[in-house]
């Protein structure tokens, strides 16, 4: 049996968090486009399907559809908000828009008995979030659960194990989400429960060794969790056929170079070819203080260089990356899917066409978190697993103005210092990300009883589930205060420290 839990996706913000609670399950899930066919689906086979929701109303023209021969392969079927509204439309039934909208918290009570809401209590709050209603549904259709505002709530389609709800379970709002979705996969689907990391590197090692067979394979190398989680999951199922590359383009973090030298080429026993190309990149950007032009130079220097150190390796088959699951769901609703475009994902494109390799990609059905997990299990150190996101240009986003090794060396010195103290303090881990941001300003300062006219550093720590949106950290005053106090005393040609207290959005968190 392929205890796999297909995710329709209609258009939902929450696709990619039905499959992560899914996941929490010990449940595989995929994130499918709505488009997906019968066929499609008969041939992959998966324990159940669920339908997401989605900001259209299946009433209007162009809205999203689903192929009805779905309804027929007999695999259960779970919609959730817009996917019950086209669960009923398909069957025949009536969606209308209601006379009161519902979005926040409702109290849903159940009525009768469903193997959904088993060991559940009979009452309990959910997050509803729609204007649409089911007015009329198919022949033997039964009402599982009511609210004040929606008199199908919850519904079984004519016992062939077809749900809907028109409540959202898979949000932190939702009272008991993870049992109804825990109730699909494991009572009303028939898997086991028992997918984790261990059994993903071991499926995952025999995949790699299958595909690569006797070839070599080369991977750009930053330093970063999805990186390095890639380099070592590779290193486990090919060792020596995998070379890594890695780049110091001369802004990066302090002992950066220094430390993925000695962790994947000292220790781990990577092979691994480090190029120094710093100063190529500050030549490049000298004078450049435009933030999307600085960017471009970063890309093209980086790509330059990485071909130049492909080349050099010989014959080389296949180019890994360190794409993860959200890349993977993002680039497929740049592709057609209705859910709104949030970001692209990066990574080694745009090499000259002399460089044709075959792309693998080992963490491309991983979240985030999984990827952290997968990690720890190969061995990773935990400052390398639970390591803060990194932009790919580097500190050349945050150093705002023309970039030069004098200043990249202050704003090195006072974001050590920061990262230094806010792990001091035990707050690092619990920080989405927290860094410091050269400002090409001077002000005058007082330093015993010398004027001076130097620099401004500015802070940043931010909060965030997955960066798309942030709020500001609040961090104590006494930590703030030893992180200024450290700075101004310490890193030569700063004499003010500000702290940025802006969310995203309107502000992004980086600020280039």
């Amino acid at each position: 049996m392929n205890e796999t839990i297909a995710v329709l996706d209609f258009g939902s913000q929450y696709s990619q968090l039905i499959a992560r609670r899914i996941r929490e399950c010990h449940v595989y899930s995929q994130v499918l486009p709505f488009r997906t066919t019968a066929e499609e689906l008969r041939r992959s086979a998966p324990a159940g399907i669920v339908l997401s929701g989605g900001p259209a109303s299946v009433y209007e023209e162009g809205a999203p559809r689903l192929d009805p021969a779905i309804l027929e392969l007999g695999i259960p079927i779970l919609g959730i908000c817009y996917g019950m509204q086209i669960l009923i439309h398909t069957l025949g039934g009536k969606v209308e828009p209601g006379k009161a909208r519902e979005f926040g918290r409702a109290m849903l009570r159940l009525e009768g008995r469903s193997p959904l809401f088993g060991g559940l209590p009979r009452e309990f709050r959910v997050w509803m979030s729609h204007g649409d209603k089911v007015t009329a549904a198919p022949a033997g259709t039964r009402v599982l659960a009511v609210t004040d505002n929606t008199e199908n709530a919850a519904i079984e389609i004519g016992g062939r194990r077809i749900y809907g709800i028109q409540f959202h379970p898979e949000v932190v709002h939702s009272e008991h989400g993870t049992e109804i979705l825990r109730n699909f996969c494991l009572g009303i689907c028939g898997c086991s429960g028992k997918w984790d990391m261990a059994s993903f590197i071991e499926s995952a090692t025999r995949e790699i060794r299958a595909t690569v067979g006797d070839e070599r394979v080369i991977l750009g190398l930053s330093g970063g969790v999805d990186s390095s989680v890639a380099a070592a999951l590779l290193h486990r199922a090919i060792g020596r056929q995998l070379n890594c590359i890695f780049v110091d383009n001369g802004l990066l973090r302090k002992n950066e170079a220094k430390q993925v030298q000695q962790l994947f080429g000292d220790k781990l026993k990577m092979e691994l070819t480090t190029i120094d190309a710093s100063k190529r990149f500050l030549a490049a950007l000298d004078g450049v203080d435009e933030p999307e032009r600085k960017r471009k130079i970063i890309g093209r220097e980086f790509i330059e260089v990485f071909a130049d150190a492909a080349r050099s390796l010989g014959e080389v088959k296949f180019l890994a990356q360190g794409t993860t699951y959200p890349d993977v769901i993002e680039s497929m609703s740049i592709n057609g899917n209705p859910s709104a475009v949030i970001k692209s994902h990066h990574n080694v494109g745009g090499l000259p066409p002399d460089l044709k390799f075959k792309l693998i990609e080992p963490l491309s059905h991983l979240f985030k978190d999984e990827v952290r997990e997968v990690g720890r299990q190969l061995g990773l150190p935990e400052e390398v697993v639970m390591r803060q996101p990194f932009p790919g240009p580097g500190l050349g986003v945050r150093h705002l103005g023309p970039v030069t090794a004098k200043t990249l060396d202050i704003l090195r010195e006072a974001d050590a210092i920061m990262v230094d103290e806010i792990k001091a303090a035990g707050l690092y881990y619990r920080i989405w990300q927290a860094f410091a941001i050269f400002l090409p300003l001077r002000t005058v300062g007082v330093m015993g009883d010398l004027r001076t006219y130097d620099h401004v550093i500015a802070l940043r720590a931010v909060e965030s589930s997955d960066g798309m949106t942030a709020d500001w950290v609040k961090l104590p005053d006494e930590v703030l205060q030893r992180i200024s106090n450290r700075i101004i005393n310490e890193v030569r040609g700063v004499n003010r420290v500000v702290y940025d207290v802006t969310s995203k959005p309107p502000g992004t968190i980086e600020w280039e």
